[in-house]
C-alpha cells in the first residue's frame, strides 16, 4: 500500500482471525474473514459483527447545538426526544447531499453525529464554517465542536439473533428496553474493569441489531466477548451486499452532492415544514418540478454481476445508470441499485443491463422489495 492508512483499534484482531484487509476511505478494513456470501448469510439468519470504526463520530455540545443542526439537517432535530436518534441528510445550497448521517440526542444541548468515513473531514469542515459565521449571534462561545473517531471504536451487530447475542456478551438485560433508533448508555465490566459504552439500536443491514460506541481501550475486550458467544465477524463485502439487498444508499453511488433527495427517495428524512434549513429551497424546486431520474432496484436474470457505471437499456435507448450492484445470498441471483430516467422508473417494467459487452434482463422494483423473498414478490 502506497499511502499511509489509518488502522482502527480492532486492526490486530482482525489480523489475528486471518482477514482479507483492503483499503477504504483512507482506513485499512476487513473486507471478509472467510466468505462475503457466508458472512451475508450470518447476519440473515444468525448474527454477524462489523468493525466500522472508520465512521466518524462527531460531538456537538452547547446550548446552540440543536438549532445549528436544525438548519444543517434536513430531518426535525427539534422533535427528537433525548435518548432517541434519526437518519438525516447534510444538503449543500443546491440541495445535493453532502453527506447522510444518524443524529443522536444525548440530552437538550449534547448530540453525536455519525458521518460516512470518506467525508469525516468535510463534514467538520461544513459544520465548524456555520457554527463560526453565527459567532456574532454568540452561537461560537456557546458551541463545542469535537471529533471522537480517534479515541473510540464502533461495533455492529446485526442479525435476527443480535439483541440475544450480545445481551449474553455484555452480560446485560437492559437491551430488550432500547427500542429501534433509541440509545441508551450501560456500564459494562469484563476482567475486573467497568466501563460505560453507548448502545444504539440502530444498522445499515435491514436485520435488527445494535451499533456500540466504546473507548478504544476496551474494543478488542467486547469484540472477544461476542465472538466468545458465537457472533460471526463480517467484513466490508458483506456489509455492502447487505446494504444493497436492504435498498440502502451509499455515498458516491446513490447519493453524492449532485443528486437530490427527491431522485435518491429519501424525502421521508426531509422535514420541508420545520421552517428554512440549508438546501429546502432547492429541493422544493425539484420536487414542484419533478425529478428527471429516480432510484429504483433491478432484480437480474442469472448470475451476472451489474456494476456501478454499467448503463440500462429499455426499447434499445440508454434510460438509466447502475450504481450498485452484487451476488445476493437471500434471492441467490444478483441485484442492483440505479438510477432510471423518471418515464421508465416504473415497478415491474423489464429492462436490460450492459454488463460486459452482453445485455441482461432485469425487472425494475422498489427499492424495499430487493429484500422480500422471490416467492412474496410473485404474490404481490
Amino acid at each position: 500500500m502506497n499511502q499511509m492508512l489509518y488502522r482502527t483499534p480492532l486492526h490486530e484482531a482482525h489480523v489475528r482471525l486471518g482477514a482479507r484487509l483492503t483499503p477504504f476511505a483512507g482506513w485499512e478494513m476487513p473486507l471478509s474473514y472467510r466468505s462475503i456470501l457466508e458472512e451475508a448469510r450470518s447476519v440473515r439468519h444468525h448474527v454477524g459483527i462489523f468493525d466500522i470504526s472508520h465512521m466518524g463520530r462527531l460531538k456537538i455540545v452547547g446550548r446552540d447545538a440543536a438549532s445549528l443542526l436544525q438548519f444543517l439537517t434536513t430531518n426535525d432535530v427539534k422533535a427528537l426526544s433525548s435518548g432517541m436518534a434519526h437518519y438525516s441528510l447534510l444538503a449543500n445550497q443546491q440541495g445535493g447531499i453532502k453527506d447522510d448521517i444518524i443524529v443522536y440526542k444525548m440530552n437538550e444541548d449534547e448530540f453525536l453525529v455519525v458521518v460516512n468515513a470518506s467525508n469525516t473531514a468535510k463534514d467538520i469542515a461544513w459544520i465548524e464554517s456555520f457554527s463560526l459565521q453565527t459567532e456574532g449571534e454568540g452561537v461560537g462561545e456557546e458551541l463545542h465542536i469535537e471529533n471522537i473517531t480517534p479515541h473510540t471504536a464502533m461495533i455492529a451487530v446485526q442479525g435476527p439473533k443480535a439483541e440475544t447475542v450480545l445481551a449474553t456478551a455484555l452480560d446485560t438485560s437492559e437491551l430488550k428496553e432500547i427500542e429501534r433508533f433509541a440509545h441508551r448508555t450501560i456500564v459494562v465490566k469484563k476482567g475486573g474493569v467497568s466501563t460505560e459504552l453507548l448502545c444504539c439500536r440502530t444498522g445499515y443491514t435491514g436485520e435488527d441489531g445494535f451499533e456500540l460506541i466504546v473507548p478504544n481501550a476496551y474494543a478488542q475486550v467486547i469484540w472477544e466477548s461476542l465472538l466468545a458467544v458465537g457472533a460471526i465477524p463480517c467484513g466490508l463485502g458483506a456489509r455492502d451486499t447487505l446494504r444493497i439487498e436492504a435498498g440502502y444508499p451509499l455515498y458516491g453511488h446513490e447519493i453524492d452532492e449532485d443528486i437530490s433527495p427527491v431522485e435518491a427517495g429519501l424525502m421521508w428524512v426531509v422535514k420541508l415544514e420545520k421552517g428554512d434549513f440549508i438546501g429546502r429551497e432547492a429541493i422544493i424546486e425539484v420536487k414542484r418540478l419533478g425529478p428527471r431520474r429516480r432510484l429504483m432496484g433491478l432484480l437480474v436474470q442469472g448470475r451476472a454481476l451489474p456494476r456501478q457505471g454499467y448503463t440500462i437499456y429499455h426499447e434499445d435507448q440508454e434510460v438509466g445508470v447502475v450504481t450498485s450492484g452484487t451476488f445476493s445470498p437471500h434471492r441467490e441471483a444478483s441485484i442492483a441499485l440505479g438510477f432510471l430516467n423518471a418515464e421508465v422508473a416504473r415497478p415491474h417494467l423489464t429492462v436490460e443491463i450492459d454488463i460486459r459487452g452482453q445485455r441482461h434482463t432485469a425487472t425494475v422494483v422498489p427499492k424495499k422489495e430487493l429484500l422480500q423473498k422471490p416467492h412474496m414478490e410473485e404474490k404481490s
